[in-house]
């Protein structure tokens, strides 16, 4: 009897450990310091692939992005600007800047909805941009 306890937490150890290498999926922060070396404001980094432009959520799961019709992907993540999770439908009716990532079939799988200093700070059509 113990041994079985002892096989099935094995188990979940062995289990838990492809987990926790997923769990950091979201950007890293970054600070930007002045010419005085204090800390002015944290950016987020965002992968390199992510593209910039405008989401407005119309009626979860479809959204305009950049003034255009498309989709959230059944999996989607929406950060906020405070890097929480925020619901999709928590955002209708609202224009906001994000960084996003597209999934193979073309649907939204992961936004990040900027700040005001990110959004500055962002390009709006990065070179490496296809859109």
């Amino acid at each position: 009897m113990n041994r079985c306890i002892r096989a099935l937490g094995a188990i979940f150890v062995l289990v838990a450990l492809p987990l926790d290498s997923m769990a950091q999926t979201s950007p890293t922060t970054q600070q930007l310091t002045d010419s005085t070396g204090t800390a002015v404001v944290a950016v987020r980094t965002f992968p390199p692939k992510a593209l910039r432009g405008t989401l407005q959520v119309v009626a979860p799961p479809e959204v305009l992005l950049n003034n255009k019709v498309a989709r959230l992907s059944p999996g989607a993540r929406v950060r906020g600007a405070n890097g929480m999770l925020a619901m999709s439908a928590a955002l209708v009716g609202q224009t906001l800047p994000v960084v996003y990532l597209l999934e193979p079939q073309g649907m939204l799988h992961e936004v990040w909805v900027l700040t005001e200093v990110e959004a500055k700070l962002m390009p709006i059509a990065p070179a490496y941009s296809t859109q």
